[in-house]
């Protein structure tokens, strides 16, 4: 082993009041207390959520409507204001608290392996490939109709993931090599996404591609939550399983391989799931930005860097947060509907702002 490995690795194995890059960890009641409050929080909010707009509905219509839905016993709503609930509210609701949850916890896992705190789910150019083949599928009419922009845009991010993974091996591998093959590969497929539109699409339907590209959950439906909650909890229970590992991460490669991390497969893995995971949240709700690169740095500072702690802190609050901003989306200019993209976007810029500032100061 060589000099640096053995210094990282007593690095690495220190404890966390002898290395004042850490915070300190939190405590176990701390812990409990966050995930239950989270949890509680998380179900006010969704409750609360589906109460806001146009029809007047109240929190113990949802509860009601939700129990005769799932069995227990009946409602005593009008057909109308049911369907509202669990028809229109109740799915979007939900997608919007998966949605958060996944890109918070695929930004938290890309920042720890790439040791980059400005990291985000679509550093490996997967919401430009979903884009490209969303446009395909609706502009050029790929499939026949066969193919809904769902299944296209699925497809897009999955070949864009691919040539990164061919580009960063191809270069060599390191975290640097996937970083600029990724730039490389969001360049390309955006290009790709400009030309399409702007030499066949028509105005309708260049309206209704930006729509959707900015990020929107209107129109979706419990196929959709079906899905994505399937994939977010597979996904969310890989990276648990890596916790300790993208521990060892954060102090860089050679610790990580110090401590007898397999840093090749392992790198494979989590890029793989992380890939999956915001490839199937953008190929229902779009490209929303900034969810998955503020939320790690805001749950960060409450849990510590322990990611066995702070993946779930992660989720819960990426999927409270989206989960208010898309209330805010689609009732702020009732009855015209803002994309939800540039929401978290206005909100989340100035975060961005503090974190770069943040960077600087301890870089």
């Amino acid at each position: 082993m060589s000099t640096d490995s053995r210094t990282a690795a007593k690095t690495a194995e220190a404890p966390p009041a002898a290395r004042p890059d850490v915070p300190a960890r939190v405590g176990a009641p701390v812990t409990v207390l966050l995930w239950g409050g989270g949890m509680l929080l998380l179900l006010a909010s969704v409750a609360v959520a589906v109460t806001i707009g146009p029809a007047r509905i109240s929190v113990p219509d949802v509860w009601s409507t939700v129990a005769a839905h799932l069995g227990f016993g009946a409602s005593d709503l009008s057909p109308i204001r049911d369907g509202i609930i669990w028809n229109l509210r109740m799915p979007r609701t939900l997608l919007a608290a998966v949605c958060g949850a996944g890109l918070a916890v695929c930004g938290t896992v890309m920042q720890s392996l790439l040791r980059n705190p400005l990291a985000d789910p679509f550093v490996l150019g997967v919401s430009s490939g979903a884009s490209t083949g969303a446009v395909v599928v609706v502009v050029l009419g790929v499939g026949g109709g066969a193919v809904s922009l769902s299944a296209g845009a699925f497809v897009g991010a999955l070949l864009s993931f691919a040539l990164v993974l061919l580009l960063s091996h191809t270069l060599g591998g390191s975290t640097d090599r996937v970083v600029l093959s990724g730039v490389a590969a969001m360049q390309l497929f955006s290009a790709l996404t400009s030309f399409v539109v702007m030499t066949s699409a028509d105005a309708e339907q260049t309206r209704g591609v930006l729509f959707w590209l900015l990020g929107s959950l209107s129109g979706v439906g419990w196929s959709e939550v079906a899905l994505c909650s399937a994939v977010l909890a597979v996904c969310l229970v890989v990276c648990l399983a890596h916790a300790r590992t993208l521990d060892a991460f954060a102090f860089g490669q050679d610790a990580a391989a110090a401590l007898g991390v397999n840093v090749a497969r392992t790198r494979i893995v989590l890029l793989c799931t992380t890939a999956l995971l915001t490839a199937a949240l953008v190929s229902a709700a779009g490209a929303i930005g900034f969810v998955g690169l503020v939320l790690p740095h805001a749950a960060r500072a409450l849990t510590g860097s322990g990611h066995r702690r702070l993946l779930p802190v992660t989720a819960l609050a990426g999927a409270i947060f989206l989960v208010w901003v898309d209330t805010l989306a689609r009732t702020v200019l009732d009855p015209q509907e803002v994309p939800v993209g540039v929401v978290t976007a206005l909100i989340g810029v100035p975060a961005f702002v503090l974190v770069l500032y943040r960077t600087r100061s301890t870089s």
